[in-house]
């Protein structure tokens, strides 16, 4: 079964935290997350984890009418945005869970899993 681990953030949350504290969980966090990434690829169960560039590099799409309405930066109504993520595939949604609680970013805001479907639907 395949899941997408999607890593969230509150820009609030962090810039609340002393400078040390944020250089020393982001410094922390590279370290975990390349650990993570190591042994996932061991275990053959991840396909492929990204950070995201900051929200204001966002561009959102919409097609109304036919035609493409593009607008940039991030919504100013969101409190939270998408950070980074890993795709992987392991048996059980226990699984996911046991790997979604090991990404650093987990301890201070929050990772969702969701099951990845196939075209028809269907989980994969």
């Amino acid at each position: 079964m395949k899941y997408m681990l999607l890593i969230w953030s509150n820009p609030e949350n962090w810039e609340a935290l002393p400078p040390a504290d944020r250089a020393a969980l982001a410094d922390g966090a590279v370290v975990e997350h390349a650990t993570v990434d190591a042994d996932l690829i061991a275990s053959g169960e991840l396909i492929v984890s990204a950070a995201l560039a900051d929200p204001v590099t966002t561009r959102t799409v919409r097609v109304r009418d036919g035609a493409t309405l593009s607008t940039d930066g991030p919504f100013a109504e969101a409190k939270e945005h998408l950070v980074g993520y890993y795709m992987v595939e392991c048996e059980s949604l226990e699984r996911a869970t046991e790997i979604a609680a090991r990404i650093p970013d987990a301890r201070w805001e929050r990772v969702e899993i969701r099951p990845a479907m196939d075209i028809a639907g269907l989980e994969m």
